[in-house]
């Protein structure tokens, strides 16, 4: 960003803050939501590296960087003209998980196009959203709009997969990112749908409940897919009661896979050709069918529990879920305790990346190399936002679960590079009544803001006041 560039609304609406506070206006900032603690995956089992599918891994390294600079554009669209002062970002620290001496500062200096900074005559920081970002904001809200009726369709038959026919939004809340719904679903999109859900509330919260059921809806997303394959464009058609399936599922390895590994001088299988043969021709029932009544642990109970799994990956815009989010609804969609393990088993269909302090899981057949077969809009989105971050991957092999990534490096680099050389990176503004812009007592602690704790970036002339 330039001093001197006319883009500069940020420096503009600093101004009218000013004049406003003057006027005896009083700003209430918005108040960003502390994060919810993360919960760290537990190391699954030992495996090779011919086990660990490197292009899976890179899509992880990139969600990673678009999953904390999405969180910081977030909470700048929520704030008052889209601007904050920057120490107040510091409470996404958990949510971001970042550790001292790492400071959320990072983000925002290292995506120069989606973040735009100033100081004001106080020596407050301030950051808000670059024009670039705000037309992605605007180009974000048109596309979750369009996207309402097909998530409000796999919200339904979430619904229709469910013992109770009933979910809580708590929990739905936790797919809204992964399935396309809209920031305010809670407040405003589960009231938009009458015909298919309506809102409930119970002595323990919430819930989602299905108003109608949709025989159509009831057809499986493998079901259309095997269908499709063969030829056969009216899956939907011979849909009625949910009832026994007996497809076998996609499976999909890395081209130099071994079915084995040693471990402690024994030899260990991932996939057993045997048990896999018999899984897949083992029938099933429907995860839309009534499913209560099986027998926990039975070869019949697990391929419903992973049609169930494939079905919800289904759903997702990218494939993908962080696995705690697929455990917190074992009762709900009657699935095994021990869901872990069931995932790692059928490796193949699926595939688990350790990497993070939160495991994935992928639907593997989604995947060509690193890339989605089939891209929603909104998934085109994100990678509009990777773009703007100037991240562009630099391990060709991806190593050790606990190494380092490279999206670790990228975002926490050395500062002496976060500001560049560039005097203009930060813009200095001169409020006509500078006097009184942080008069107000909600705004005085960060206009005593000690910036030495911004020390990585105010050293070597990178970004001090002129």
């Amino acid at each position: 960003m330039r001093a001197t560039c006319s883009r500069n609304c940020l420096a503009e609406l600093l101004r009218r803050l000013g004049q406003v506070e003057a006027q005896g206006q009083t700003r209430s900032p918005s108040q960003l939501s502390p994060a919810r603690s993360m919960t760290r995956g537990r190391s699954v089992r030992e495996r090779s590296k011919k086990k660990r599918v490197n292009d899976l891994e890179v899509v992880i390294e990139r969600c990673k960087v678009v999953s904390k600079v999405l969180t910081v554009l977030d909470a700048l669209k929520m704030e008052e003209e889209h601007v904050t002062p920057l120490r107040r970002l510091e409470i996404l620290r958990p949510q971001l998980g970042l550790t001292k001496p790492h400071k959320v500062a990072h983000f925002v200096y290292r995506s120069p196009q989606l973040f735009e900074v100033c100081r004001d005559s106080r020596g407050v920081m301030w950051a808000g959203l670059s024009p670039q970002a705000e037309a992605l904001v605007e180009e974000e809200a048109r596309l979750l709009e369009e996207h309402s009726r097909t998530a409000a369709e796999y919200v339904t038959r979430l619904l229709m997969m469910s013992v109770g026919r009933r979910l809580p939004v708590d929990k739905i809340a936790h797919f809204r990112r992964d399935m396309g719904l809209p920031h305010d679903f809670r407040i405003r999109w589960v009231h938009m749908f009458p015909e298919l859900f309506r809102l409930v509330t119970l002595e323990d919260g919430d819930y989602l409940e299905l108003v109608s059921w949709n025989p159509n809806w009831a057809v499986t997303e493998h079901e259309k897919n095997v269908a499709a394959l063969a030829g056969d464009t009216s899956a939907n058609s011979h849909a009625g009661t949910p009832g026994e399936l007996s497809l076998p599922f996609h499976m999909k390895f890395p081209p130099d896979f071994k079915s084995y590994y040693k471990f402690r001088g024994k030899a260990h299988h991932y996939v057993k050709t045997g048990n896999t043969e018999q899984f897949q021709k083992t029938s099933y029932l429907s995860p839309y069918a009534e499913a209560r009544e099986l027998t926990p642990g039975s070869q019949e109970f697990d391929k419903r529990a992973v049609a169930v799994m494939h079905e919800i990956l289904s759903f997702t815009l990218e494939k993908r879920l962080v696995t705690d989010h697929l455990t917190h609804f074992r009762r709900e969609f009657v699935m095994p305790q021990k869901l872990m393990r069931l995932l790692l088993k059928h490796y193949g269909i699926f595939y688990v990346s350790e990497r993070g302090k939160r495991l994935s899981v992928f639907l593997t057949e989604a995947y060509d190399g690193t890339e989605l077969i089939k891209k929603a809009p909104l998934v085109k989105w994100k990678e509009k936002v990777l773009q703007l971050t100037g991240y562009r991957g630099k391990n060709k092999n991806i190593g050790k679960v606990h190494e380092s990534s490279d999206s670790e490096d990228y975002l926490f680099g050395g500062g002496s590079d976060i500001g560049g050389d560039d005097d203009g990176a930060i813009l200095n503004v001169e409020s006509e009544d500078s006097d009184d812009v942080l008069d107000d007592g909600t705004l005085a602690d960060d206009a005593e803001m000690d910036l030495g704790d911004l020390s990585d970036y105010t050293e070597g002339g990178s970004v001090k006041s002129r």
